[in-house]
């Protein structure tokens, strides 16, 4: 499970790191609010951990940002301020939860526990890239037609569209649709193959494009 965890306290930020690596998280940590946006931009992550009070962009500034480009990761703010007027701009700007410092570490896991779990419960109906709607539930791709996804298909498209923009590795995109499969990684680009195919035959305006690195990403091509 990846995190992202963005605390400019450094002390803080290491002591954090150890004690989420120790539990089996896997974690990004950055120091201030545009490396946050940036890793968010970059990755696929289970749940984001940010201070509030940041250099260069502060946790609501950033989260906002993150917010308008549609990612939905779950986030946790990190504040030292104890005034509701805080938590409540927080929560508005699209946190989940918030921690006020100083803070028990069993609580943070606790509420990291939470986020990920409701998260991995709730599956949107619909999503929606450019042209492009898929009907989550019903398996189904639409744009000018539409068509009907298998279900790993199914699986790959709602992972892409709901991270459009962000380059993933073949090892990343297995990981995170595949999980616990014997397939090989060919199965990623064989199963690119398949949507690509079907993209183009709703006459969508997004496209899966690749490198010879064997990344790939979801983009819009008008």
């Amino acid at each position: 499970m990846n995190i992202l965890l963005a605390e400019d306290e450094k002390d803080l930020s290491r002591a954090l790191v150890a004690v989420l690596e120790h539990k089996g998280y896997k974690v990004t940590a950055v120091y201030d609010g545009e490396a946050a946006v940036e890793a968010a931009k970059s990755g696929a992550f289970d749940c984001m951990v940010l201070d509030i009070m940041m250099p260069k962009m502060d946790g609501v500034t950033a989260l906002k940002v993150m917010r308008d480009s549609g990612d939905t990761t779950p986030v946790i703010f990190l504040t030292a301020k104890a005034e509701m007027d805080d938590k409540v701009t927080g929560l508005d700007a699209g946190a989940d939860d918030y921690l006020t410092k100083p803070f028990v570490m069993a609580e943070l896991l606790a509420r990291i526990r939470s986020l990920t779990r409701r998260s991995g419960e709730y599956k949107p109906k619909q999503l929606s890239f450019g042209s492009v709607t898929l009907d989550v539930s019903g398996q189904e791709l639409i744009s000018e037609n539409s068509v009907r996804l298998a279900g790993m298909e199914a699986n790959l498209m709602e992972f892409l569209m709901m991270n459009p923009n962000k380059s993933f590795t073949t090892e990343e995109i297995y990981s995170h649709v595949w999980k616990d499969a014997t397939e090989g990684l060919d199965v990623v680009w064989i199963y690119i193959s398949y949507l690509r195919n079907k993209l183009k035959s709703i006459v969508a305006d997004v496209e899966i494009n690749g490198d010879k690195d064997g990344s790939f990403i979801l983009q819009s091509i008008r």
